[in-house]
């Protein structure tokens, strides 16, 4: 948290973005667990152990994630640090800086994917698990939708400085889909829990 608040450029955004998914999955494992074992539930433990296991290597992966994108944003940062006196430097250096961009922006979507899972997850946790603990999916979705949207943001920022079209079209296009798919998750699912909540 200190060194996200110093002026240094990594961890940023799109590590904020996987730390916001990881507590997402994290809210829906003790959904999870505070369902578990519970006679009251004894019909769905099988989907909750499945829905528990999810959640834990859906939690993994995001906190992977957090390192990852620090690792995309300082690979770029050392491709900012190339010579640019010779032709020859500016085209090796443009080469270097469009590989490196893609692999920056490549991160935040792959968050962005795994958002939507947390999403999905939080809807099951919200239909299925404890009641006494639904706000806690609720929030689970919540941050599913803070996720993909701090995700979107970073993806937009690397693809505007990429030259490929196709990429940047195909990209964001599929980025704009996970959006909505979020967007429409968060909603039922807060339907579902304020409804539960009564």
């Amino acid at each position: 948290m200190d060194k996200l608040a110093s002026k240094s450029p990594e961890p940023g955004g799109g590590s904020v973005a996987a730390l916001v998914g990881s507590l997402g999955a994290a809210l829906v494992s003790m959904v999870s667990n505070l369902t578990l074992g519970k006679e009251k539930y004894k019909e769905v433990q099988p989907q909750i152990e499945a829905l528990l296991k999810e959640s834990e290597k859906l939690r993994g992966e995001m906190q992977d994630l957090i390192q990852k994108d620090t690792e995309a944003y300082g690979s770029l940062s050392e491709v900012y640090k190339m010579p640019k006196n010779t032709d020859i430097e500016k085209t090796a250096r443009t080469a270097k800086m469009q590989e490196a961009l893609k692999k920056a922006c490549q991160v935040p979507f792959e968050i962005g994917l795994k958002s939507l899972d947390v999403a999905k997850l939080a809807e099951r946790a919200a239909e299925i698990g404890n009641v006494a603990a639904v706000s806690d999916a609720g929030v689970a979705v919540l941050l599913a939708q803070a996720c993909v949207q701090s995700a979107a943001l970073n993806v937009k920022i690397n693809v505007n400085s990429i030259k490929d079209e196709s990429y940047n079209k195909e990209t964001w296009s599929r980025m704009e889909g996970l959006l909505k798919q979020v967007a429409s998750l968060e909603k039922s699912v807060m339907a579902t829990t304020y409804k539960k909540l009564g």
